[in-house]
């Protein structure tokens, strides 16, 4: 397998990392690129456009990133605080009154970011289409009672994280949330990213899928420790429940789900557009457009979580919506701040060296906070940046 696309002098180990996760990680079709201070220094592309097609993934193909766009949804409300809009340590219900009920009164809006309000799970879970409407998914965590006292712990919130968002931004600016990303985010920066995907757009989107991870000859199958094991099987734990808060498991290659906007777990990116949005978050890109102030990115990687995740059972670190270096999120280094889509996508910002990445693919695997493919991209770049 050869690699389409360009590296700069100097990242040559990234191209030979992504050539190997096709031959030895089961990669079927993905994409990476990089920014450094604003330039894209790597832009590569290989395999099939589909997980089970055999067409060929071509320049600007994109793919849905799963959690990956928690990290963009995130940076819509660090937006909004940067532009005097919406205060962090203002009660979520100062903005969304109906939010005030079953214990959630005193809940803040960093608390939201930052996965500590306490609602990770549904007690009625939504079917897939009351999910995509804005109005039912509201009113659900509203109603919600918290399992912990909001602020007191952490716990990922896998699928809530669409409605808090998404609730907090409409009731914020009157618009939704996937329109603010359109007009205010990926219209200036010229990126491929979205949030409710255009009908005239479903032909540059491939086909996702499940893959199996390599057995030993691949060198990389590992089984996940009892404790995180058990937690997935449990249907009564919060693990269980808080990915099912959709349930049935939404179809990722349906029209109807791709044009919802979920900011949890449905955006659709090109790798371009994944770390081109990064890089506006720590500098100027390509263009002229930065979208953080230096201020608000070194707010959005401050920690605010930390220590074993009540729904992950493992160790995580969050700042302001974004998973941070360490415990089981590994970046590109400690000032690294992003976030990865479940088994595949990782987008992240690494101000310590002015790094921007973003990495997608059509094969998902049962990975969820360190894809092995990503991880081996991330070791490449550090290799590069170490030489050049």
């Amino acid at each position: 397998m050869s690699a389409n696309g360009a590296v700069a002098e100097g990242f040559e180990p990234v191209r030979e990392a992504f050539v190997r996760n096709f031959e030895t990680l089961g990669e079927r079709g993905a994409a990476v690129a990089v920014y450094r201070d604003g330039r894209k220094v790597v832009d590569l592309w290989g395999g099939t456009r589909d997980v089970d097609g055999t067409a060929p993934w071509e320049h600007g193909t994109a793919q849905i990133v799963r959690s990956a766009t928690k990290g963009v949804a995130a940076a819509v409300l660090l937006l909004l605080h940067q532009r005097g809009q919406l205060d962090l340590d203002a009660p979520v219900g100062a903005y969304w009154p109906q939010y005030k009920a079953a214990g959630k009164e005193r809940t803040l809006v960093r608390e939201l970011l930052a996965h500590r309000a306490g609602v990770p799970v549904l007690d009625r879970p939504l079917t897939p289409a009351e999910a995509a409407d804005p109005d039912l998914g509201a009113a659900a965590v509203a109603a919600q009672a918290p399992v912990w006292e909001p602020g007191s712990d952490h716990g990922y919130h896998a699928q809530t994280y669409s409605w808090l968002t998404g609730e907090l931004v409409r009731r914020v600016t009157g618009r939704p949330i996937g329109e603010w990303i359109a007009d205010e985010i990926a219209g200036p920066l010229g990126a491929g990213l979205w949030l409710g995907l255009p009908p005239s757009l479903h032909a540059r989107v491939g086909r996702v899928g499940q893959i199996d991870a390599p057995g030993p000859a691949g060198g990389l199958r590992t089984r996940p420790k009892r404790s995180v094991a058990d937690a997935y099987a449990d249907p009564a734990s919060l693990t269980r429940r808080a990915f099912a808060a959709i349930t049935p498991l939404p179809d990722e290659n349906d029209p109807a789900y791709r044009a919802a906007a979920l900011p949890a777990s449905n955006g659709i990116a090109t790798a371009d557009g994944l770390a081109r949005f990064y890089a506006s978050l720590i500098g100027e890109v390509e263009g002229g457009v930065r979208l953080f102030a230096p201020e608000t990115a070194a707010l959005a990687r401050t920690e605010q979580s930390a220590g074993p995740d009540r729904v992950l059972v493992v160790t995580t670190r969050f700042g302001l919506g974004y998973m941070l270096h360490g415990g089981a999120s590994p970046l590109l280094s400690p000032t690294s701040f992003g976030h990865p889509g479940r088994g595949g996508a990782l987008g992240l910002a690494d101000p310590g060296s002015g790094i921007a990445f973003g990495y997608v693919t059509n094969g998902f695997r049962t990975s969820v906070t360190a894809d092995p493919r990503a991880q081996a991209l991330l070791r490449a770049v550090r290799t590069a940046i170490t030489t050049t």
